[in-house]
């Protein structure tokens, strides 16, 4: 199912979500979680100086169709098993599945389960990107804490992937240096398998992050983006440093 957000794109969020499989929610959580109780403020982290003319670049770059197509036969696991350690990038072939390798770069006070270092029981998101508020991660309520793909596997699909090599498909879906974040996971729902051009995070001050990692992926795996994602990240341009 693709939720339709673009009557949404200025207010940059949404109030629905699909259950797995779906892109950028983690196959761990089937059905949409609760909304966490934030722990403190949200927090602006402002984004890099610089950040318009990368975007402006990034556009110049990128091939842009009109919609975006609709491909059948999309499931998660043509993208392969669902975090696989068996991939050619960051963090691949390691011993840990690529979960919890997101999860130990991005989380804070991490606590792990026996000597592996591979299976993480509890940690923090200080200043979660997409809200930026605080999230306590515990594994027994795992779903508060989903990792996203910032281009949807499922978009991704309809966008060409659907004829690359499998082993292509994996290694994007493992992209840990590009394409994961470690996110809110209501916030993950909302996204769903959206880009910029239908939706962006309720936290302001990522917003220009997010557009640029976004097109960033994009252009690293030859990826076209819609003329609606075209057009809301040279809108949002005017508000990035």
């Amino acid at each position: 199912m693709r939720t339709v957000l673009a009557a949404l794109i200025v207010l940059g969020f949404a109030t629905a979500g699909c259950a797995y499989p779906v892109a950028g929610v983690d196959p761990a959580e089937s059905n949409p979680p609760p909304r966490a109780t934030p722990t403190s403020n949200p927090v602006t982290v402002q984004p890099a100086a610089g950040t318009a003319k990368l975007i402006s670049a990034e556009l110049r770059r990128i091939r842009v169709i009109a919609a975006r197509p609709d491909v059948p036969g999309y499931k998660r696991d043509q993208f392969g098993q669902a975090w696989t350690d068996d991939h050619a990038g960051r963090g691949g072939h390691n011993g840990c599945d690529t979960r919890n390798d997101v999860l130990t770069a991005q989380l804070t006070a991490v606590q792990y389960r026996g000597r592996s270092r591979c299976v993480i029981i509890a940690g923090t998101l200080p200043a979660e990107p997409y809200t930026g508020r605080r999230v306590e991660f515990r594994k027994a309520a795992a779903s508060k804490v989903q990792i996203d793909h910032l281009y949807p596997l499922a978009r991704a699909w309809d966008m060409g992937a659907a004829r690359w090599p499998m082993q292509r498909r994996i290694d994007f879906a493992n992209d840990q240096a590009a394409n994961l974040l470690a996110v809110d996971g209501p916030a993950n729902a909302s996204k769903n398998d959206a880009g910029p051009g239908e939706w962006m995070p309720l936290n302001r001050g990522y917003r220009c992050t997010y557009v640029l990692r976004y097109l960033q992926v994009a252009r690293k795996y030859a990826l076209p983006i819609t003329a609606a994602d075209h057009d809301a990240a040279e809108a949002i341009t005017r508000s990035c440093p």
